[in-house]
């Protein structure tokens, strides 16, 4: 064993730090700076350096200390042992047990209590590389990367000084006061605090869980920007679309394209390729394409409009409830029941629908309209409906004849199948009526005028008409019938606007000039004051 004290050494030709002509990185010395003692055994390690106490090596602008190290000059490298410290420049310091470092290719591999400190970032694991040509940092056995916001563990990361971004990579967790991501890949800086998802991600908080496979979440702000089918879910509600907009702080979220809002206590649907969501006050809307679906009882109810809103009052009390309202071009479909109306507006509170401007509802053969019209439901189920102003009643019987009964005001009540069983009509009464035949033969046309006409139906027609106070009317044989009195003078059958099908609500069908209301001077149709002030 030769003692050789203590020395500078440098590990290979002195040459500065540079590119070749080929643009690969030139190999540059490693500087011993300090050691205590400076040793050889070349028995045991020949053609090792043996360096112990105060050890401090120089490569480049990387100064590296240790308590013990063994030197390698024809490979210019070096292993460190204990108290192994590394520092570059005023910002990034390594420390670890022990340490392989080669001048050839430039990397360090720091093993066992590893913790690397990049200003305000510090990464903590047993098993690290740094490659100083790349300027990266990675670890491929378990990690644990934090910073004054976030907490960031996964089995493999990397890690770059100089642009501050680290990637992750398995079993991904991210955490801090607010939320916890868990993730299979994802990229975050530690500038912005933004991460950047690029596998199957969920987000979970008090407030609410986040499935993403794409998209960027800020941690500082509290707001995403997720693509990819992203599903947003509150309580009981699920927002999804091509991507969601969603904003923590604010507790709100928007979502474009193809977006699906399910309701799964409420048990219905908000459909549209914009919808907006306020997860604090339970209030959103949907537009463009924008289709409620009541999907509660067996048959799904459809419901089109240019913009859907719902809107919840008292949000958790007691006294809760929500208004569900539909703007502009109202088209609904369910195969027992059809309507169209201007606007429309339906209330939990007191589980009535009320339709205004020109509505118009089918029921089987019947087809009801009015001023206004209000359903109220059990259940989902219709109950009765109140028809205002201008009302009428026609029934298709058979061919060119219909059933027809107009007055001030009319009310239709249903069975629990939801068929009108009877319809009373009040104030300034007119009919047309067929009576039928048990085998539905046609032979008279009654025509008549009251005061009060309750209608009774069965099997989805009518059974029979009581008049208060009665009234003898006029009867015609079919083939007797003078002109023009077959049709009150309000008849219209709107058929060809009736929605067909679920896919048939998107196209507006509204009613010609001529067949509108005519307009009342003595009274005035308005949307209830909640409907005007949410609406605006």
């Amino acid at each position: 064993m030769t003692v050789i004290g203590l020395a500078v050494i440098a590990f290979s030709s002195a040459r500065p730090a540079e590119e070749g002509a080929e643009g690969e990185q030139k190999v540059t010395k490693v500087y011993l700076l300090h050691a205590d003692i400076a040793k050889a055994d070349d028995k045991k390690l020949p053609g090792v350096q043996i360096l112990v106490g105060n050890v401090k090596f120089r490569h480049d602008s990387m100064y590296m200390y240790c308590d013990s190290a063994h030197v390698y000059e024809s490979t210019n490298s070096f292993e460190a042992f204990n108290h192994v410290h590394m520092e570059q420049g005023d910002t990034l310091f390594i420390d670890g047990d022990h340490l392989y470092y080669d001048g050839q290719s430039m990397i360090a591999m720091m093993r066992n209590n590893v913790v690397m400190i990049n200003r305000n970032t510090t990464l903590e694991t047993d098993s690290f590389n740094f490659d100083r040509v790349a300027n990266l940092g990675y670890y491929f056995d378990g990690g644990t990367l934090f910073d004054e916001k976030n907490t960031l563990t996964s089995v493999w990361g990397e890690y770059s000084p100089e642009t501050k971004i680290a990637r992750f990579n398995h079993n991904v967790e991210l955490d801090n006061e607010q939320m916890t991501m868990l993730s299979d890949t994802l990229v975050y800086s530690t500038i912005t605090k933004v991460a950047t998802i690029l596998g199957p991600s969920n987000i979970y908080s008090d407030e609410n869980h986040i499935y993403s496979e794409l998209g960027y979440y800020n941690t500082d702000t509290e707001q995403a920007e997720l693509m990819n089918r992203s599903v947003l879910t509150s309580e009981n509600k699920t927002l999804v679309g091509d991507s969601i907009f969603y904003d923590r702080k604010k507790g709100y979220g928007e979502a474009f394209f193809d977006v699906v809002m399910n309701d799964t206590v409420d048990r219905h649907l908000l459909l549209g390729d914009y919808c907006f969501y306020n997860e604090l006050t339970d209030y959103a809307y949907a537009t463009d394409n924008a289709v409620a679906v009541d999907y509660s009882q067996g048959d799904s109810l459809f419901m089109h409009a240019d913009t859907l809103k719902l809107i919840t009052y008292n949000h958790d009390t007691d006294t809760m409830y929500r208004d569900m309202l539909a703007y502009r071009k109202v088209r609904i479909f369910r195969p027992d029941v059809q309507a169209i109306c201007d606007s429309l507006s339906f209330s939990t509170k007191d589980s009535c629908l009320q339709m205004f401007y020109e509505p118009v509802l089918w029921h089987g053969k019947q087809q009801i309209l009015g001023e206004k019209i209000d359903i109220y439901m059990n259940d989902s189920t219709l109950d009765w409906a109140h028809i205002y102003n201008q009302s009428l009643s026609v029934e298709h019987v058979d061919s060119s004849y219909f059933n027809q009964v107009s007055g001030k005001e009319m009310f239709a009540y249903f069975n629990g199948e939801g068929d009108v069983y009877k319809i009373d009509v009040v104030g300034n009464v007119l009919s047309v009526y067929y009576p039928q035949e048990e085998d539905s033969t046609v032979m008279l046309m009654n025509v008549a005028e009251t005061s009060l006409l309750n209608v009774y139906v069965a099997d989805r027609r009518i059974e029979r008409m009581v008049m208060s106070p009665a009234s003898n009317g006029v009867a015609y044989p079919l083939d007797q019938i003078p002109a023009g009195e077959d049709f009150l003078k309000s008849f219209v059958w709107l058929e060809d606007l009736r929605p067909k099908d679920k896919t048939d609500i998107f196209v507006w069908k509204g009613k010609k000039e001529e067949d509108k209301l005519k307009e009342q001077e003595t009274r005035e149709i308005k949307l209830p004051t909640r409907v005007l002030v949410e609406g605006e």
